[in-house]
């Protein structure tokens, strides 16, 4: 299996237009990564803000709520609309909102104006990546399709953490503060003007859509009923409503994961020269551990699936996930720490290759956009509420022995659950 997918990467590579697609997405998706590490060095770690765990909470509301508020829209949208424009459009409106966060960054603007800011740089992110996967079908011919699925979007998750961290490597050259990161959310807008820039060399209509559907006039009430004829659809559906609760519960769990490792390493973890370090470059070795557990799961979950399963799967990792965050959370250290981020990327993308899988199986292609805009909403909706849950209950010392145990059982319970479902 492996030795035919390598083979086909390369020949997905000798595309001209495969390649010009995907530098578009890899340089937009690094600049993410910049911009990314600004907003939540800003939040997070800027001695100049004193950031409460609802500021915390807030700021993962703006990244990631766009994608459920404004992806029911635009997947109609660029149904109609030049792929190619809306490629080159929102990465130039991307570099000059960038450039106001800067500002506002910089003048030591926070509260409402400064979410603001973020917000509409991530909204126009969700046109973006939802443009980048329309647009896909246009590069590959259809054999090749899930290859260069799983090339792009790893591609993208791996270049957003180097981003991340090229960030992380120029601040210090800063002068730290306000103005540090400020230089770092303007820097995010070189990248994205070069993303413009390569993806003008297609021409207007080679991108899609094939035809005009007149889709921009949907009001809101027919999107809204839309999704809920697909959640309709998914209750009628028992394997898909149970991957859909499982990836519900476990979005919840890995946000109340995520506040508690942010609060550790800002306020609980101590700095310096360790291996293991707190603080920004301790939480961008989290990250990392959890890039590299999500690589990981996307080379071993195709070959286990292959031979027992995806329920068992989905099972054996909800269970495993909740023993190994039992076993390397509840000593609170940074070393162990950095395991349970990799065992969580592992779980995270694992599972959710299964329930992507599972709906693409089980749902009817008329259906099909309208359950993915229901598990789009899902998957964030779930994750915003956690972190608010956790800024509300957990100590600002992010220590909460009671918490990391009501995770790890939810986990076993959820499999448990999941296992007689099915």
């Amino acid at each position: 299996m492996q030795q035919q997918a390598r083979p086909r990467a390369r020949r997905l590579l000798l595309r001209g237009d495969f390649r010009r697609l995907l530098a578009t997405r890899l340089l937009s998706q690094f600049g993410d990564g910049v911009f990314q590490a600004a907003l939540a060095g800003t939040v997070l770690f800027n001695p100049e803000r004193a950031a409460e765990p609802l500021d915390v909470a807030a700021g993962f509301a703006v990244l990631l709520l766009p994608y459920s508020l404004v992806g029911p829209f635009a997947g109609v949208w660029l149904d109609r609309w030049s792929r190619r424009q809306v490629l080159q459009r929102a990465n130039l409106l991307r570099a000059v909102l960038v450039a106001g966060v800067a500002a506002i960054v910089l003048g030591g603007i926070g509260g409402t104006p400064f979410y603001v800011a973020g917000l509409a740089v991530f909204s126009v992110n969700r046109f973006v990546l939802a443009a980048l996967s329309a647009a896909l079908p246009h590069t590959v011919d259809e054999p090749s399709l899930v290859s260069a699925n799983a090339l792009s979007t790893t591609a993208g998750a791996v270049v957003t953490v180097v981003g991340g961290g090229a960030a992380l490597g120029l601040l210090p050259l800063t002068a730290g503060g306000d103005s540090g990161y400020a230089a770092l959310a303007v820097s995010s807008a070189l990248p994205y003007l070069a993303a413009a820039a390569v993806v003008t060399g297609f021409p207007r209509s080679y991108l899609g859509p094939d035809h005009g559907t007149g889709a921009a006039r949907l009001t809101v009430r027919e999107v809204a009923a839309g999704m809920l004829a697909g959640a309709r659809h998914v209750w009628s559906h028992r394997p898909a409503a149970a991957a859909l609760a499982v990836i519900s519960v476990h979005r919840f769990c890995y946000g109340v994961l995520t506040l508690m490792t942010l609060l550790l390493y800002r306020n609980t973890f101590p700095g310096g020269g360790s291996l293991f370090p707190g603080g920004l470059v301790g939480l961008g070795e989290v990250v990392a551990a959890g890039a590299l557990g999500t690589l990981l799961a996307a080379v071993v979950t195709p070959v286990v699936v292959a031979r027992v399963g995806k329920p068992w799967w989905i099972t054996a990792l909800l269970a495993g996930g909740g023993v190994v965050q039992l076993a390397l959370g509840l000593p609170f250290l940074p070393v162990t720490i950095v395991g349970a981020g990799l065992a969580l990327g592992f779980v995270a993308q694992a599972v959710k290759i299964c329930v992507d899988t599972t709906l693409q199986e089980v749902v009817d292609d008329d259906y099909r956009g309208r359950v993915f805009s229901v598990y789009d909403t899902l998957f964030n909706v779930t994750y915003v509420v956690s972190l608010v849950v956790g800024a509300v209950l957990l100590p600002p010392s992010g220590v909460s022995y009671s918490a990391l145990v009501a995770v790890g059982v939810t986990y076993l319970l959820t499999a448990v659950l999941y296992a007689r479902s099915r």
